[in-house]
């Protein structure tokens, strides 16, 4: 395993955090979650919206 000049692991820094960004962006898992959800979330909005603007019949 590669280490840092500090004597660390080299994803690991000590005492170091990961920036939120960052773990958001490493996990393929939650990136797919997030890939499927937003576009089903606004299609589903936009649907009703337009739903919503048909005049009703008389």
């Amino acid at each position: 395993m590669a280490e840092t000049p500090s004597g660390g692991p080299a994803g690991d820094p000590q005492g170091e955090r990961l920036p939120p960004m960052q773990l958001l962006l490493d996990n393929p898992f939650l990136l797919l979650f997030i890939g499927v959800a937003v576009p089903a979330v606004l299609y589903t909005i936009w649907g009703v919206m337009e739903v919503a603007q048909i005049p009703v019949a008389q």
